[in-house]
């Protein structure tokens, strides 16, 4: 039986690395509205350019198109495991997603939450240096790189994105926060708590066990 689980955390928490071990060594397949909007927009789909028109305009695509589009995606995707991340994000989008699963018969298997203190994600985030030029990462503290702020593979001074600064985290971990509460209460009987600050084995192997 195909599984489908909700990834729920901060940004910075290790989402994107679980997602990674997940696709390369079971198969799973990662469903961000994200991605499934940029693809429905680029491939000119009747959603995608009805979502365009939204995002034209600076509005929020609407819920009612964005669970159109998954449900699209899930009729591609139909035996394969899935990891759903930054969706749902409140609790109308949980309510349509769990309908839309019943329909394709299937249910979801477990809510992983990513546990992480507010300050461990600021270190994170806001030490990553990113090479403008051929795209490097680096983190000032678990990886710098061998001369300060210049890029090991070509030399070019390396630049802090707008999204790593400071004080533009601290507001998006205020957003998180205040649309995740109402969803942990939501799935609290099938929420599987890990620890995002222990080494990503532990937290795969976490994630492993209860699937």
């Amino acid at each position: 039986m195909s599984k489908t689980i909700i990834f729920l955390g901060p940004p910075g928490a290790g989402k994107g690395t679980q997602s990674q071990l997940l696709k390369e060594r079971d198969g799973f397949v990662q469903i961000s509205t994200g991605d499934i909007l940029r693809e429905a927009v680029k491939s000119q789909t009747p959603l995608g350019i009805e979502a365009k028109k939204f995002m034209d305009e600076g509005k929020l695509v609407p819920d009612e198109l964005i669970i159109n589009l998954i449900a699209e995606k899930l009729e591609e995707l139909e035996n394969k495991n899935i990891i759903f991340d930054g969706f749902p994000r409140t609790v109308p989008q949980a309510e349509a997603l769990k309908e839309l699963l019943i329909k394709k018969g299937r249910k979801i298997d477990a809510v992983v939450l990513f546990l992480i203190p507010d300050e461990e994600v600021v270190k994170r985030l806001a030490g990553r240096r990113v090479c403008p030029n051929c795209g490097a990462v680096y983190h000032i503290l678990y990886n710098p790189p061998k001369k300060d702020e210049i890029c090991d593979k070509c030399g070019t001074p390396l630049i802090q994105r707008d999204d790593d600064k400071e004080e533009v985290i601290k507001r998006r971990l205020e957003v998180y926060h205040q649309q995740t509460a109402t969803l942990i209460d939501y799935y609290k009987d099938s929420i599987v708590k890990v620890d995002a600050t222990a080494n990503p084995e532990e937290v795969y192997k976490t994630i492993k066990s209860v699937l």
